[in-house]
């Protein structure tokens, strides 16, 4: 009888490990890496970035830095709606620092939110205020919005690639 038991909750912690193992594949982030000008998939979204410069920012806004400028295009491959934002892309340094997207209006074509109808790509641009060197290695992270569920993640290569 207590063989029994002992087979059973060795099974038991078998079937969690089984589980906990499976899950742990199924929520793990997918790094997909890129280079600017090059298109990259982010769940339903086709992202191609592009370095646009830098700029000294609006009358209304200035950097505490440089802004960072950077182009979007944007396609939904999907067959429904999703929406993209500035806040999913983030720009890393090369001391591993990430620095969010600065949200104002500096062009018409700036993102704030935008929904994307399927197969119709739109573009954009969003700006990061950093201490940008022009000899350094820039990077920006795409992040999936909620609703778009992926485990992906993408990672651009933007400057000295």
């Amino acid at each position: 009888m207590a063989g029994m038991g002992v087979i059973i909750v060795i099974g038991a912690i078998i079937a969690s490990m089984v589980v906990a193992n499976y899950m742990y594949t199924q929520y793990t982030t997918n790094y997909i890496e890129a280079v600017a000008g090059k298109p990259i998939i982010v769940g339903p979204v086709e992202y191609t970035l592009s370095f646009e410069g830098t700029h000294e920012g609006s009358k209304e806004v200035k950097p505490e830095n440089t802004f960072v400028k950077i182009g979007i295009t944007a396609k939904n491959i999907s067959n429904e709606k999703t929406i993209i934002s500035g806040g999913q892309f983030y720009i890393v340094d090369e001391k591993e620092q990430k620095h969010e997207a600065v949200f104002g209006e500096f062009s018409s074509k700036d993102l704030f939110l935008e929904t994307l109808e399927p197969n119709k790509p739109i573009e954009r641009t969003t700006q990061f205020d950093i201490p940008y060197d022009e000899e350094k290695k820039y990077k920006i992270i795409i992040r999936p919005q909620k609703d778009q569920s992926t485990v992906d993640t993408a990672v651009v290569c933007i400057t000295n690639c």
